[in-house]
């Protein structure tokens, strides 16, 4: 007697949503693991299991793609951000928290984290100006601690809020790049040297670290 056959239906074609939910985050697989230059709408659309000309219902090339994504990827972050500040009022205990919530964004979220800062496309359209303003609120939630810190007599930085804001940025960005690109030595690498990171880059602020 014939045994039942027991081969699985390839799963449906996503649609509406849920098809461009799929093309961002195949999209978003494909830039970290092939690189912008070797993406295309047709790989794109091998990898979700839909037309190339279904993706165009959506984005209007492969930039327009992977300007949501760098934007996905920022609102994300502001989300992240915000929570871990949201009830704290003193500048201090604001900075640490926000530099504890940036780091470990880019930590569990290391796709998006390539996407939004470490992709080097030679001939990507530019980033829209209207997205660029929104993003730009993650380094104002920094900008008005330091502010706030400075007014206070709790921060000591001899820089401005901005100037400030943006050292603290490449510290803790060079934090977390050298984490994804496994370039800490493994005997150091983890919470603990996140953690001294922060704090050496609160002491270089002029903040205390508790």
């Amino acid at each position: 007697m014939p045994t039942p056959s027991t081969a699985v239906s390839p799963a449906p074609t996503p649609t509406g949503p849920a098809l461009r939910r799929a093309l961002l985050d195949h999209a978003r697989h494909l830039l970290v693991t092939d690189g912008y230059d070797a993406l295309s709408m047709r790989k794109i659309a091998r990898a979700v299991g839909c037309s190339a000309t279904s993706i165009y219902l959506y984005f209007d090339n492969k930039d327009a793609l992977t300007h949501a994504l760098i934007t996905e990827g920022m609102d994300k972050l502001a989300v992240a951000l915000e929570d871990a500040s949201a009830d704290l009022d003193d500048a201090p205990p604001r900075l640490r928290a926000l530099s504890r919530a940036y780091v470990r964004f880019g930590l569990d979220n290391p796709e998006y984290y390539e996407v939004m800062f470490q992709l080097h496309p030679e001939r990507m359209a530019r980033y829209p100006a209207e997205d660029y303003r929104r993003a730009r609120r993650n380094v104002e939630i920094f900008e008005r601690a330091l502010e706030d810190g400075r007014a206070a007599g709790t921060v000591e930085s001899p820089n401005p809020p901005d100037v400030a804001a943006s050292v603290l940025w490449t510290a803790l960005h060079g934090l977390v790049s050298l984490h994804l690109a496994r370039r800490v030595d493994v005997r150091l690498a983890g919470d603990d040297l996140v953690e001294a990171g922060v704090r050496q880059a609160m002491a270089g602020l002029g903040v205390g670290v508790a």
